[in-house]
């Protein structure tokens, strides 16, 4: 959990974002709230000295990037960094590609605790070996870093990734839309249900788990969409078990922002120590149904209306089991009734009546099950 420069200020950064945002972080609540990353993503980056060793860009970052840490640090909050495995960035800065240990030893001189790595400019590279020489790299350092693996699902990270880094991209970026995609020149943007399918529709449930995460990419929350959809995003990505990194500015946003993403229902199933990420066991029209076990045998279940049109539930309990074979977790209604409580109404009730609920367009119900007995 945490939060990450890119979504909203692009290349626009400098030392001064970064405190204000530590700070904001910390005055919104969000750091009561798990949130504890503070990461600059592309064009921190200076240049290389006649020695390799990176520095960062003299004009935006004056005090140092060691100097940023300590003030993170005396937040109680940690800094992460970004870097490439090819010879430039993304935004044409200096990458790592033959520079891996020097810049890691660099990072752990630092204080940075994280290190995103993504994939431009890297042809003739093979994905899994660059990103394991950088994983070596960051364990010779002398300091642990989460590492975020930035390869957009190219080469299937999912399937080796979980030996390799912390956290992986499954799709190409997302952009701030609930149903588009963008694709613009070689890029691509996926809005939050082009995504959401990406996991729904793909056998990727069964690499997720504690310490190895399916990284759905950073959260648009507070960028524009409207309550009900920045709502929905944040239940799908707690319900995904992707990690939640912001992509607004928490220095500005509205109250409304700020309480969806403190929702401490709704992170709490998205940190859940299982670490179980959701499948769908119902797509009904517009109408779709996730379940997610959680830990002690209760279960989250989310309803989602994909559509612009209102959507009616008349949801009836004993017609369903819930069936999760990956994790051999099931629940018959028939035979055991479970409270509910509604993670956004905060409304509760149990299965032994049917649920009736309208869902306004691009919305969702979430709610947390309490079973009779744990399993």
């Amino acid at each position: 959990m945490g939060w990450n420069s890119w979504n909203k200020f692009a290349c626009d950064i400098d030392e001064r974002l970064i405190r204000e945002t530590a700070d904001a972080m910390v005055k919104t609540g969000l750091k009561d709230a798990g949130y504890q990353y503070v990461n600059i993503d592309d064009c921190w980056h200076g240049q290389r000295d006649a020695n390799g060793n990176i520095h960062p860009d003299p004009k935006r970052f004056p005090s140092g990037i060691k100097a940023l840490a300590d003030y993170v640090h005396g937040k109680g909050l940690k800094l992460g960094i970004y870097s490439d495995a090819g010879d430039t960035t993304c935004g044409g800065r200096p990458g790592s590609r033959g520079y891996e240990y020097q810049d890691a030893r660099t990072y752990a001189s630092w204080g940075i605790d994280y290190v995103k790595y993504d994939w431009c400019n890297t042809p003739l590279l093979n994905a899994e070996a660059a990103y394991t020489t950088m994983r070596d790299a960051i364990a010779k350092a002398g300091r642990p870093m989460v590492f975020s693996i930035c390869e957009w699902g190219m080469s299937k990270p999912w399937e080796w990734a979980g030996k390799v880094g912390h956290l992986w991209r499954t799709t190409p970026d997302i952009y701030n839309c609930f149903d588009c995609q963008f694709s613009p020149g070689l890029s691509t943007g996926l809005g939050v249900l082009r995504i959401l399918d990406k996991h729904a529709d793909a056998n990727l449930r069964k690499f997720a788990g504690p310490g190895r995460w399916n990284d759905m990419d950073m959260l648009e929350v507070g960028n524009g969409m409207s309550e009900d959809q920045d709502r929905a995003h944040m239940s799908i990505w707690a319900m995904m078990a992707s990690p939640l990194i912001l992509g607004n500015d928490l220095r500005t946003m509205s109250e409304s922002t700020r309480r969806i993403l403190t929702n401490p229902g709704v992170i709490a199933v998205n940190q859940d120590k299982l670490g179980v990420q959701a499948l769908r066991v119902l797509a009904d029209g517009p109408l779709e149904v996730y379940a997610k076990p959680l830990d002690g045998g209760q279960w989250a279940l989310m309803f989602l209306n994909r559509s612009n049109q209102p959507a009616d539930i008349h949801h009836d309990w004993k017609k369903q089991v819930l069936i999760d074979d990956l994790n051999q977790r099931s629940v018959d209604f028939k035979e055991n009734v479970y409270q509910w409580s509604d993670l956004w109404s905060k409304k509760t009730g149990d299965t032994s009546r049917k649920l009736e609920a309208k869902l306004a367009p691009h919305s969702v119900l979430m709610l947390r099950l309490t079973g009779p007995a744990k399993p």
